[in-house]
């Protein structure tokens, strides 16, 4: 199936008025065929398998979904067009209308303007510029020279913008980032507390050389996908398979968090669908402490349920589980 990168529903292959129910199966079912574990010998399936999850991380958070569909952001995220409606600077009027110029007319700026104001004889036009647009008089000395001239400072060198990836669990656990600068130097970002998508950190100093020293590097921080977990706020949800005998007579099975796997006991006759917590195993909040990841609890069934089948034999769930619903 060919897949559309600009367009997170033609990735997963659902309608854009697809449910969340439609979406999270669409992408359950592509998950599957496409990991990497299976497709260790077809490179092509690993991007795809990235292009489906960032898809589903898109489509799967109601603001971000409703702000694609609106086309304020892209399918990576990103504002489809950050400079919309921002104008064209001095185009179209100027100070006094259309036309440009200052009094409304298209002929500009003429000395006769000045009339009320003493007359245009004897101002000197370079100062009245320099007041309006930030440079201050220019003061004058009897004898011709320098003296109480206000200088601008000399300019600093431009910006340099960085767009740097952060894997999912090293942005959570905020894990030093290696960043190549524009000189070819390497350095260790140390990620900021309350990192998130689009977060921005300013390195001083690490951008061009100007007259007046150098520029900044402003970084932008964009947080991958992962396969299995996926942010909630400061949290990280997981939906964790286990199987029918696990439910039933409990036990302790491997979960995988952001800081690595750890021991989780589930309690025997746990049903599908219940959720539990691990504190601290989520994001770094800006005070330092961290959410927590969640785990739902899924049981997932053998494709061939044959044997199952015939060991349940001879034996009924004669429960009403439904009946709260009044059905």
């Amino acid at each position: 199936m060919a897949m559309n990168s600009t367009d997170p529903y033609s990735t997963l292959g659902v309608a854009r008025g697809a449910s969340e129910k439609e979406i999270k199966s669409a992408y359950r079912k592509l998950a599957k065929e496409l990991h990497p574990d299976r497709n260790q010998d077809n490179p092509k399936a690993a991007e795809r398998f990235s292009k489906v999850t960032q898809a589903y991380d898109l489509l799967s958070d109601k603001d971000k979904r409703a702000r694609f569909d609106r086309g304020e952001i892209d399918a990576d995220g990103n504002p489809s067009n950050p400079f919309a409606g921002m104008g064209g600077g001095f185009n179209g009027g100027g100070y006094g209308g259309p036309g440009g110029g200052f009094g409304g007319r298209s002929g500009g700026f003429r000395p006769e303007d000045l009339q009320g104001m003493g007359g245009a004889e004897g101002i000197d036009l370079s100062d009245l510029f320099e007041g309006l647009f930030g440079g201050g008089p220019r003061g004058r000395s009897s004898g011709g020279g320098d003296f109480g001239q206000q200088r601008r400072p000399s300019p600093k060198g431009a910006d340099i913008v960085y767009r740097l990836r952060v894997p999912f669990a090293d942005a959570a656990a905020l894990k030093p980032q290696r960043i190549t600068l524009a000189d070819g130097k390497t350095i260790d970002l140390k990620l900021a507390p309350g990192l998130e998508e689009g977060t921005q950190m300013r390195l001083k100093g690490k951008g061009q050389q100007g007259p007046g020293g150098a520029g900044d590097g402003i970084v932008t921080i964009t947080i991958d996908p992962h396969p299995f977990f996926r942010r909630e706020g400061d949290n990280v949800r997981l939906e964790l398979p286990i199987t029918l005998s696990e439910a039933v007579a409990g036990g302790k099975v491997k979960v995988p968090t952001v800081d690595g796997p750890v021991m989780l006991t589930i309690k025997p006759g746990t049903s599908s669908g219940t959720t539990m917590r691990l504190g601290g195993k989520g994001f770094v909040k800006k005070d330092g402490s961290r959410g927590d990841q969640l785990v739902t609890l899924e049981i997932d069934l053998p494709d061939d349920t044959a044997e199952l089948a015939e060991r349940l034999r001879g034996w009924a769930d004669n429960r009403s589980p439904r009946a709260r619903f009044g059905v």
